[in-house]
């Protein structure tokens, strides 16, 4: 995992193993998503933000409420792939975040994911707790 100066992207490494992949040996297209995932709990994870604790103690979860994926090229079993991920929006309950796919210098696919945050009783849209929106507004493109 690697993140640029100042936290303004963050970067994680994913290998494409066959449970990614379909009967071609090329990764499912719906998998990408769950790789942004990864990389966006990773980075929060980075920044010292606990969701399991955000949780328990706010009673706040995040929520994918809308997403945008352009394929560019694929992704092959065995390929190392990079997640690139920035957040261009904080609102007062949610965040866009654009990732991006690559394997070296080649755009894989290129993503919108906008996030809720919701009370995790009762779903409802909720306010980002002070220092976590705080954290991700000092970290915003």
């Amino acid at each position: 995992m690697s993140d640029t100066q100042d936290n303004k992207q963050f970067t994680l490494p994913i290998r494409v193993y066959y449970e990614d992949t379909d009967a071609g040996g090329v990764v499912f297209y719906a998998n990408y998503l769950k790789f942004f995932e990864r990389a966006r709990t990773e980075w929060l994870r980075h920044l010292g933000v606990n969701q399991s604790a955000l949780a328990s103690s706010d009673n706040r979860i995040f929520v994918v409420v809308g997403t945008q994926l352009n394929y560019k090229r694929p992704a092959r079993l065995d390929d190392m792939i990079l997640i690139k991920s920035k957040i261009t929006k904080v609102g007062d309950a949610s965040a866009t975040f654009e990732q991006r796919a690559e394997r070296g210098s080649q755009l894989l696919v290129e993503s919108t994911i906008k996030i809720c945050c919701v009370n995790n009783q009762t779903f409802r849209p909720a306010a980002i707790p002070p220092s976590v929106r705080t954290l991700l507004i000092s970290v915003q493109d």
